[in-house]
């Protein structure tokens, strides 16, 4: 039986994927048989998968299991101690209605490896033991935590072609150094990464959606326009089918950068300055979206657009009032912020649209060590929204209020003592009008001229960390209540303040 040999029926919006060299037909012995395979894991994967980070359908039980497709990229026959690596998609099945972002049945990667018994240095790995089917007696174990396994990937990205249901690329004019030692990343992510040496980092996508991600589509389109405000793709992998879904991309390892969140955390611990390097990073976010606008196709949004776009906010705000009691009393004055942009729409007002980030907050920034300069990365957008949605044209002010947000979020999240949170809110008022300062400077528009929507994708982006803080992190959730209070209680308050040298 050969690869893949079942595989579901993506839906979603038509995508054109990026350009593979000619691949030779596809080799490598056949997957253990599906029909047989996939009964002999549910057991395992209805106990493992739901206390994953990247499953996103958490709260309701998993009531069975679908394959979309089974590669073998390392034989698994019996006997002896090496490893064998087997490729999965999955659909998950749950009982209950789906949370906002997931769907019926959820498809999610995972890459298994197969051992007759697991070392001790990977029992944290452990998946469990088949006591069926044509794994029967192996164990099972998360691979990406076995080095010879994460090196076989790396291996198979550095030859570009196709096996099975999978296609490796490689950007033109790449090599890919072999040989170098893999390690996973153990912070708590929505997908999975490896890095491998100093040299690259391998992301691999867990909840896949039919099409190219954005993760993938726009640093290629910001490598043609010539911006190095990204790291570029080296390599990746996807779904050898007619509307191919990407499944992990590799990219230059930047070595020695700090990332933005925890760069500001340290600065509010020690009560240091940080607006010169917000002025830099608004910089940089104006020039990833000049780039983005030049070579990626652009749009107006008038009144029906406008009008749908509040409603869309209006609708994520009563959903998130309904699940956390807390918002209740603020609902009128929020759900004023999206009436007064649909009023805008009405009356004739118009915003330029274009790709953005999707997700843009100091967690997705990285700021060299020698010379200070900013890159945003992880352009996937949310990873509960589905890939369409992530692919819309929107204002660029929605990137701007995530990272306005990510200022606010810092200085709260920094716990400071009562003799210090006036100050930490004075650090957040410095920081938010310097990134858009920084921001006019390069994009010669300053997004504080456009107040009620940049309120309007403030509020939006408050709401969702509300909900978001109350369903994973109720520790939290003041947090974001506090920017709530701010924004219903002063629906008229003035942006940021502009900061001058």
């Amino acid at each position: 039986m050969s690869e893949g040999t079942t595989r579901a029926n993506p839906t979603g919006e038509t995508t054109t994927a990026p350009t593979a060299p000619p691949t030779p037909p596809p080799t490598g012995p056949p997957a253990p048989a599906p029909r047989a395979l996939l009964p002999s894991l549910v057991p395992l994967l209805r106990e493992w998968l739901p206390r994953q980070r990247w499953f996103a359908g958490k709260g309701r039980p998993v009531t069975g299991f679908s394959l979309v497709s089974a590669t073998e990229l390392l034989p698994c026959g019996a006997g002896g101690a090496a490893p064998g690596l087997l490729h999965l998609l999955v659909r998950a099945q749950q009982s209950g209605p789906p949370q906002a972002g997931t769907g019926a049945g959820d498809c999610y990667q995972l890459l298994l490896g197969i051992r007759s018994a697991l070392p001790p240095h990977l029992a944290h790995a452990l998946i469990g033991r088949p006591t069926s089917g044509p794994l029967h007696g192996r164990t099972i174990y998360e691979a990406l935590h076995d080095p010879r396994l994460a090196g076989l990937l790396l291996e198979r990205l550095r030859v570009p072609g196709r096996l099975g249901s999978l296609r490796f690329t490689r950007a033109p004019s790449t090599a890919i150094a072999s040989a170098l030692n893999p390690r996973p990343v153990t912070a708590e992510q929505s997908n999975s990464s490896v890095v491998y040496g100093d040299t690259y980092i391998l992301k691999v996508f867990r909840r896949i959606g039919a099409g190219v991600n954005p993760d993938l589509e726009l640093p290629l389109a910001l490598a043609r326009a010539g911006c190095d405000r990204v790291p570029h793709p080296t390599a990746w992998f996807e779904t050898s089918t007619a509307e191919p879904m990407t499944l992990g991309i590799l990219q230059p390892f930047l070595r020695g950068s700090a990332d933005g969140w925890q760069l500001a955390l340290n600065s509010l611990s020690v009560r240091a300055d940080f607006s010169g390097s917000a002025r830099a990073l608004g910089r940089a976010t104006a020039e990833v979206h000049t780039a983005l606008a030049a070579v990626l196709p652009t749009a107006v949004l008038r009144r029906q657009q406008i009008e749908l776009l509040a409603a869309g906010m209006t609708e994520r705000l009563d959903a998130a009032t309904a699940a956390v009691p807390a918002l209740r009393p603020y609902r009128d004055p929020l759900r004023a912020a999206f009436d007064d942009l649909a009023e805008l729409g009405r009356r004739g007002r118009t915003w330029p649209a274009q790709r953005i980030h999707g997700d843009l907050h100091l967690g997705q920034t990285l700021r060299a060590a020698l010379d200070g300069r900013w890159a945003l990365i992880d352009f996937e957008g949310e990873p509960a929204r589905p890939i369409s949605e992530r692919r819309r044209l929107q204002p660029v002010a929605r990137d701007i209020a995530g990272m306005l947000r990510s200022f606010d979020y810092a200085a709260r999240a920094s716990r400071p003592g009562p003799d210090s949170s006036a100050w930490a809110q004075e650090w957040a008022r410095r920081n938010r009008a310097a990134y858009c300062d920084g921001y006019a400077e390069a994009a010669g528009v300053d997004p504080r001229q456009e107040p009620e929507l940049m309120r309007a994708y403030e509020t939006d982006k408050a709401v969702y960390e509300v909900l978001y803080e109350a369903r994973h992190r109720p520790d939290w959730l003041s947090v974001p209540m506090a920017a709530i209070h701010r924004l219903a209680g002063s629906p008229h308050t003035s942006p940021p303040a502009a900061t001058h040298p």
